[in-house]
């Protein structure tokens, strides 16, 4: 067996020490190499994806900004469109009551149009039945001025059935003690071509039943006549 205090045992020993102690040296500087080669890698792709996570961030707030402003202009178009609507349904609705004014005023004009009409067949019959007062007038003056000596005489007035011209028949040769006092009556045409009897001077008490009965015959020479006659049997009373 070898002893220790071999002085060529107690150089391999530390040799050998050496040597493990160098390939431990070796070994933690390797790991060392590795473990800095893994931090700088680590370093790296902690900041690649930090700069990724800044980036998307700024992506995601250019996004948010893009869409608020996208959200915005919806809501003003959306504003917008809403005005646009009202006034539309505005317009609908002023049309719509231009159209209910326009169908009343063709109404009112269609009214119209047929009370011309009728206002014209009245006119028309008024005047007819004028014409045919006229020539009733005419008949009475002759026979009531040249063979009666009845003078007819017109006036204007107005009263609240007649209006304008009143024809006054005034009769003489009534009373045998004064053959030219006079004897009035005085008549007008209403606005429906019916006489009125306004007065008579001196007054006569059957008067209106003479004027009911020239309403309903439309005959004033009778009338006249009937008057005359009143009017004489008044004056011999």
């Amino acid at each position: 067996m070898t002893s220790i205090t071999d002085p060529n045992v107690s150089d391999r020993f530390t040799s050998a020490m050496e040597e493990i102690h160098n390939k431990q040296l070796k070994a933690y500087g390797e790991i060392t190499d590795a473990t800095t080669e893994l931090c700088q890698s680590h370093r790296q792709f902690v900041k690649s994806a930090l700069d990724t996570c800044l980036k998307k961030c700024k992506d995601d707030e250019m996004l948010f900004e893009t869409i608020q402003t996208f959200k915005r202009d919806l809501e003003l178009k959306s504003a917008a469109l809403k005005e646009k609507r009202h006034a539309i349904t505005d317009v609908i609705s002023e049309i719509e009551q231009k159209e209910m004014q326009k169908d009343d005023i063709i109404q009112k004009i269609e009214k119209l149009k047929e009370e011309q009409v009728k206002r014209k067949e009245l006119i028309e019959s008024q005047n007819k039945a004028n014409k045919d007062r006229l020539r009733n007038l005419q008949k009475a003056r002759l026979v009531f001025q040249d063979h009666l000596g009845m003078e007819i005489r017109t006036i204007l007035g107005k009263t609240q059935s007649a209006n304008g011209e009143k024809l006054q028949f005034v009769f003489r040769n009534i009373n045998p003690s004064d053959q030219d006092s006079a004897y009035v009556v005085t008549m007008g045409i209403k606005e429906d071509g019916s006489y009125q009897i306004v007065s008579s001077d001196p007054v006569l008490e059957c008067l209106p039943v003479l004027e009911s009965r020239l309403q309903e015959t439309n005959n004033l020479p009778a009338f006249l006549a009937n008057i005359r006659k009143e009017f004489i049997s008044q004056a011999r009373r």
